[in-house]
């Protein structure tokens, strides 16, 4: 069993969403939390951040989430884990985004009472698939 994410990087353009998923995760599950307003910001402090875990919208003004996953993960050696948060969660995109590389996905709108069980649920299993 993988150790959970310990700082969660948070890349999401609507700021109460952002607030609201930062809030959850640093009261309900101790996370370090990190964030960024769009995947052009992502891509550019990724690397002095150094999260454990990207929580990344799907639907951002410039570079969305996929494209945003892409350009990270081509300047890595070792992959940041992704975790997709999103609206569009219909199951060809759900198996478009573990496709490309994505860890899973939780559903917008999204219950703040079970995002640390949602990702924690993703984290492990995804950890005793590999």
């Amino acid at each position: 069993m993988t150790d959970l994410p310990r700082h969660i990087l948070v890349v999401e353009d609507e700021d109460d969403i952002r607030g609201l998923v930062r809030l959850t995760l640093e009261l309900s599950g101790g996370f370090q939390v990190s964030e960024c307003a769009s995947g052009d910001e992502a891509v550019q402090c990724v690397d002095d951040i150094q999260p454990d875990l990207l929580l990344l919208d799907v639907m951002m003004p410039g570079l969305d989430g996929p494209a945003t996953m892409q350009q990270i993960h081509a300047a890595q050696t070792t992959p940041t884990p992704v975790i997709f948060l999103t609206a569009r969660a219909q199951q060809h995109e759900v198996a478009a985004y573990k496709a490309a590389g994505a860890r899973g996905v939780i559903t917008k709108p999204f219950n703040p009472i079970t995002l640390v069980a949602d990702i924690e649920r993703i984290w492990q299993s995804d950890s005793q698939t590999a």
